[in-house]
Parts: structure tokens; sequence; C-alpha cells
């Protein structure tokens, strides 16, 4: 469609006369007349006397309706003092508004487009096409393209102007990181776009190494929201599949669990277990105790002074004193308890607190640094080695993890009916019950497994973790696990139930607010921070986890005890294809 302008009246030629200097006289007729015309005096002394009116004014009559509140005078008595100030209130008021609200309106016509007269403007809308609707005149002052098609008229906004680099430029700066002119984790800065700094380094790492990453993606993340944060150095990204069990049936509510995995029949049997929890009523889930621990080491001269700073700690007459000095690092980490352990002059203390809805590593360990530095007051001749001595105990197999729980500690139950097991697990109860004693009890003791008594709790901790964003080597002590099994209702139905102690998991920071990760949150309903009761969400997910283990749980002891696991595997985790075929393609 061709869209031409034409004028309205032809008579009376539409005027463009107006500059971007004098747009404002559309407001003012009498060329913009200052506001200091209001008073014979300078702009400045104008506006200091109404703002010291203004201010002054309401002092006064803030003052007055105190007295009048005290005294049990009602306030609509007004005395004639009152009534002259609020007469002056409202002089001051119209004229700060009326000034500033002038100004406001001749900055917006000023960084219009072209500066255009209103009224020309409006007609000469009219003329673009009499048939479409009329636009609000707000959109009068949006800059826009027209982009005219056989039936409709769409508007788009002036995209901004992108920077080219040739291929010259980046090979210039690929051979200085070659030759080590440039660090290679300084392209990012020293470029200012994360992207190319990306496919710079990858170019000059294949260089480097002879190696070829034609297999690692580059294009479609955005490495803006990862920098600082979450990766340093980015050459590509690894693609893993995200497959949805569910909807698991917990506490009343159906959640669609996303699990990242590269391992065949993991979310299929899941997917499984999640089925017979569902027709046979769902799992009730409990939370135990939430609380992310850190335990920084110190030491002493003497095993006597390490022993004194312990009675210290642990007195409870001291606590408050030590939470409020904890507690002024975040708006969430609240101290909740300081347990301490000696080795000769060395001290180790475990500080425990909540930490909102984030996985609160971070959080805790500033609030030990407070206290850590408020201690030296009273204990200058203590030296702190580290701020983490392993007795937190963070990505690592440990008892005290296991025995006092570190981050959520939930126990998750259902009973499955007799006729489920039967058909839907292709097993029987007994069997089951005979299998988990055998295997997860009995087997895991005689390794001296430490937290493993289950068949793979690991397996959807870890799948779990990768889909929503959480530190998947924390993998290490969340999928500490204990499977029970028992035959109830006469041993008829199954009673499983697994207690998870140090379920650590958050729903914002890291790699919780990647877009992928955000997405799977936004699936479960807990993205981000919980607005109505600050934690609910990452406890809700520490649920979760602790149910879709349940299902996992459930449905291998299954296939175990039916003996399907080898054929379950050759099904659905071995490729048919020929992959050296692939390869050399």
């Amino acid at each position: 469609m061709d869209v031409r302008r034409r004028p309205v009246n032809k008579h009376q030629p539409i005027n463009r006369s107006l500059k971007p200097s004098n747009a404002g006289e559309l407001l003012n007729p009498q060329n913009q007349a200052k506001a200091s015309d209001a008073l014979p005096l300078p702009l400045y002394l104008t506006n200091g006397l109404f703002f010291t009116m203004f201010f002054s004014v309401m002092y006064f009559l803030l003052h007055r309706w105190r007295d009048k509140i005290r005294n049990g005078v009602p306030l609509h008595v007004v005395t004639l003092s009152e009534l002259a100030a609020l007469v002056s209130l409202v002089a001051s008021v119209i004229y700060l508004l009326g000034f500033f609200g002038i100004d406001f309106v001749q900055s917006i016509i000023r960084s219009s487009p072209d500066s255009w007269d209103i009224e020309d403007d409006q007609e000469e809308q009219l003329m673009i096409n009499e048939d479409k609707p009329i636009k609000p005149c707000g959109q009068a002052l949006i800059p826009h393209i027209i982009t005219s098609t056989d039936d409709i008229v769409v508007e788009k906004e002036k995209p901004p102007p992108s920077i080219k680099h040739s291929s010259e430029e980046d090979e210039e700066i690929v051979k200085q990181v070659v030759d080590g002119l440039i660090p290679s984790y300084a392209l990012e800065s020293k470029l200012g776009d994360c992207k190319r700094a990306a496919g710079i380094r990858r170019v000059a790492l294949e260089r480097i190494t002879g190696k070829s990453l034609s297999g690692l993606p580059l294009d479609g993340f955005d490495y803006e929201s990862i920098l600082g944060q979450c990766c340093e150095m980015p050459v590509g990204y690894v693609q893993i599949p995200v497959g949805i069990a569910g909807p698991l049936l917990l506490n009343g509510a159906e959640f669609s669990v996303p699990m990242a995995t590269t391992e065949g029949c993991l979310v299929a049997s899941t997917n499984r277990g999640c089925k017979a929890i569902y027709v046979s009523g769902g799992a009730t889930c409990m939370l135990l105790k939430d609380g992310m621990t850190r335990a920084p080491v110190v030491r002493f001269d003497s095993a006597k002074r390490a022993a004194e700073l312990k009675i210290f700690l642990e007195d409870p007459l001291n606590f408050d004193t030590l939470a409020v000095v904890f507690n002024k690092s975040s708006r969430f980490g609240r101290l909740q308890s300081i347990r301490c352990a000696i080795a000769g002059k060395n001290l180790y203390v475990r500080f425990c607190c909540s930490t909102g809805d984030a996985m609160g590593m971070n959080m805790v360990s500033k609030g030990v640094q407070n206290v850590l530095d408020f201690l030296h007051s009273d204990f200058p001749d203590m030296e702190v080695m580290g701020i983490s001595g392993n007795y937190c105990s963070d990505k690592k197999p440990a008892a005290v993890n296991w025995i006092e729980g570190r981050g959520k500690s939930v126990v998750c139950e259902a009973v499955i009916k007799e006729e489920v097991v039967n058909k839907v697990l292709k097993t029987t109860v007994p069997a089951l019950v005979e299998l988990n004693m055998l295997k997860n009890l009995t087997g895991s003791a005689m390794a001296g497994a430490l937290g493993g008594f289950n068949a793979h709790a690991s397996n959807i901790v870890s799948a779990v973790y990768l889909a929503t964003g959480q530190d998947p080597a924390q993998n290490v002590e969340s999928s500490h696990c204990i499977t029970m099994m028992e035959a109830v209702n006469d041993g008829k139905d199954l009673h499983i139930s697994v207690t998870m102690p140090s379920i650590e998991v958050g729903t914002v920071g890291g790699g919780t607010q990647l877009a992928s990760q955000s997405a799977c949150l936004n699936l479960l309903g807990v993205k981000g921070a919980s607005k109505d009761e600050p934690g609910s969400n990452s406890r809700v997910l520490a649920t979760i986890v602790a149910g879709s283990v349940l299902a996992g749980e459930l449905s291998l002891m299954s296939a175990i005890s039916a003996g399907q696991l080898v054929k379950s595997h050759m099904k659905y985790n071995r490729s048919t294809r020929d992959m050296t075929k692939l390869s050399s393609s």
C-alpha cells in the first residue's frame, strides 16, 4: 500500500516553522513567561520563598494538629492563624506544581523527534490513513516507524544501533590471546561484549590446543547472565536434556518434576514411581529442620584458651549477643545455634542459621565473619585459620550432616496399595520389604556406607539439581538418605519412607537466575523468593526433591525385585545409532 500525506485544507498549509528550541511556546502564549513573574522578584528568590513557606506552614500545622490530638480538640475547629496557614500551604503547592509541571511538559516536547506542532501532528495523523482508527494522543510523542502491508499497518520501535566488528579486528585479538599479550580472563572487561569474548576465547583455545570445539554450541545463550556469578571464561555451553516426571502428588498438591539427565530409564522409572504414589493417594512430606551451617577453625596457644572460647560460645547467656552480631549481615540470615568441637589447641565452631529462600552459603559466611571480628576484642590471641574448617561440612560425606542435618531435613512417606504394587510396579509387598532390608540396610552397612542407605537417591537429586540451578556438587550430602519399607494393613499394603537430613537447595541466587533453570523452578511454582513467607519456596523445593526420591526408590527397588533392571536398561539406556558414522561425517 502506498501511504502518502496530503493537506486537509489546501488554503491553510501546515506550519513547520517551529524549532526544537521554541517548542515550549505551545504551552505559554506569552513567549514562555518565567515562573518568577508570579512575584516581582528574581527566580531563585521566588522559588526559595515558596519552598520556605511550604515547609514552615507544614511544620506549624503538624505541631498544632498534634497538640489538638493530645488535648482532645476536634481537628475541624480551625483558628484564624491555622486558616491563614492552610491558605499559604495551598498557594505554595499550586506554585510549586505549576512551576515544575510546566518544566516537565516542556522537557517532553523538547525530546520529541522533530518538535512538531501538536495540532499539525494531529492533522497529519488523520491524513496518513483516514480509514484506520486514530491512535491515542500520547502516542504522538513516541518515536515510531510505520511498516505498511496490503491490509494492516504495523508499528515497530526503531532497533538500537548495533556495533559491528570486522573479522580483521577479532582476528587480531585472537592472535594477541594466543601470543599471551591479552589474558583470556580479561576479554569480557576489555571488549564489553560477553558473547564476542566467548567466541574469541573459543577460537584462541582451538588454535592453542589444536582440538576442535565444533560440537560445543556457542550461539543461543545469554553470556551476560553468567558474568560474575556463574561461570568464568566461557567458550560455550553443554546441552543436557530435561525430562518431566509426574504428576507427583505431594501434600495434596501436584508437581511436574523437571529432571536434567543423560541416563536413560531414570525419568521413566521416576515417572512410574510417581504414578504408583498418585493412584495410592499421594505422599506426605514433613520438614524437620531448616538451617545452613558454616564452621570456621580457630587456633590458640593452648588448649585451655580454646576450651574457654568453647565455653563462652556455648553459654546460653551469650547467645543473644552473638545473634545480634551475626544477624547484621542479612535481612534473612538468623542465627539458630552454635556447636563447637576441640582438637588440641584448635577449635571448630559450627554456626547454623536460617537463610530465607537462598541456599545460603554466602549469607552464613558473612555472619560468621562478623562474629569472628567481634570475638577478637575478648580473645585477641585467637588466630582464624580458615572461614571453613570442614566441620560444616560442605560437599563431602560427613557424619555431622547425617546426624545433625544441614540445609533442609525432610522425611517423606507414602502407603502403596497392594494392587498398585502388583499391577503398576510388577512385584509384591513381601519381596520389596525383604529386598530393602538386604540391599539398602544390610548391604550398605556391609559396605560401611555413610548416609547411603538407599538404592539411588543421588540419581534423582542430581537430575533435579541440574534442572533447577542448584549447586550440583552439594549432591554429595544432599543425597544422604535412608529408605525404609514395611508391610502394613495386615501385610497387604506397603509403607515406604525416605529420610533425608541435609537437602541443600535455594530458589534465589546462583544458577537459579539462569533462564532455563528459572523456567524449571517456575514449572514447580517456586521461582524466586516468596513474598508471603520468606523461605517457603526453598522449603517446598526440598519436599519436592524428597518426594521425587521416594518415587525413584520405589520404582527402582520394584524393578530389581521383579528382575527387570537389566532388561529395562538394555531397552532404554542403550543407543542403537552407529556413532562411528556420525563422528566421521
